[in-house]
């Protein structure tokens, strides 16, 4: 089933789209992230331009986070005080990141710069997760008691002036702390199209010190909102959200958000993490080859 795409300029599968879309909200369910880390790269790799894979795929994490946000507010995992906190600094940071993305454009430079991107931060935080997630299921086979991490929030949050009581996640730290991290986030989602909640549930469990419980549905509650705002902005500046494209990855990725979120209700948390792992790992090493492949016709004429 051909689909052209009038932002792209090129006809796609249909259902090829669609199976994306429900794949990437299967991990939208599963892990609190919004999946555009993986639909960005595919589209990339099926021959979306970058530039419009990130803008629309930014649309997309926004349905898959609405699916999976109704699913962990039923059962009161989202905490809506720290989750509005870090909204707000997502939406100065989307502001932030669309004057990047027009100066990158002006330059020419925004391709190359958002692989580069996603060759780092995947690398990094795959390798990371890897590492940890392997060293628990070690220490499970061996019989050996795993130390309980201390659940408390790094010391330069500490620092930080203005103390506030989030009652649902059980911490008592500044507010400037989780707006500093929505703003960190609503930059790289500007510029890479992602919901960032790959680089949100680490630093929500490890810098801030959220209890585990609340950790994915407050990830998947603060990326809806930034993602609706990064949408908007790509469609008044860039121009380069395909509502298409768009809409083919949604249909998939909302109903795929409700089973993650089931499976995840059941899947032991060591082999969620390296299953997560592996698909960031593996993702990066294929962006970091087309950095560095050089094909065999640099220039090539494809009839219409």
């Amino acid at each position: 089933m051909d689909v052209y795409l009038p932002i792209a300029n090129l006809s796609v599968n249909g259902l090829v789209i669609v199976a994306l879309g429900a794949v990437t909200g299967v991990l939208s369910g599963m892990f609190g992230v919004g999946g555009g880390f993986l639909t960005t790269p595919l589209l990339i790799f099926y021959g979306v331009p970058p530039t419009v894979a990130a803008a629309s795929a930014a649309s997309q994490v926004t349905g898959a986070s609405v699916s999976g946000a109704f699913a962990h507010a039923r059962r009161g995992g989202i905490d809506y005080q720290l989750g509005a906190v870090m909204v707000a600094g997502g939406t100065i940071g989307t502001g932030i990141g669309a004057l990047l993305f027009r100066l990158l454009q002006a330059l020419g430079q925004i391709d190359t710069v958002i692989n580069i991107l996603y060759v780092v931060l995947l690398g990094s935080i795959g390798g990371l997760m890897a590492h940890e997630s392997i060293g628990a299921l070690r220490a499970q086979r061996s019989g050996t008691q795993v130390p309980a991490r201390k659940r408390r929030h790094h010391p330069l949050v500490a620092s930080l002036p203005m103390r506030w009581r989030f009652y649902r996640s059980g911490l008592y730290i500044s507010p400037f702390a989780p707006l500093l991290l929505g703003m960190g986030t609503g930059i790289i989602t500007m510029l890479m199209g992602i919901g960032g909640g790959f680089i949100l549930v680490p630093a929500m469990l490890y810098i801030l010190g959220m209890s585990a419980s609340v950790v994915i549905g407050t990830s998947l509650f603060q990326i809806l909102f930034v993602t609706m705002v990064t949408t908007m902005m790509h469609a008044l500046t860039t121009k380069a959200v395909d509502i298409v494209l768009a809409g083919l990855l949604l249909v998939g990725s909302v109903s795929g958000a409700q089973i993650g979120a089931q499976f995840a209700q059941k899947a032991r948390p060591e082999k969620l993490r390296l299953v997560l792992a592996t698909i960031v790992l593996l993702v990066a090493f294929r962006m970091a080859l087309g950095l560095g492949y050089r094909p065999s016709e640099i220039y090539s004429v494809v009839p219409l």
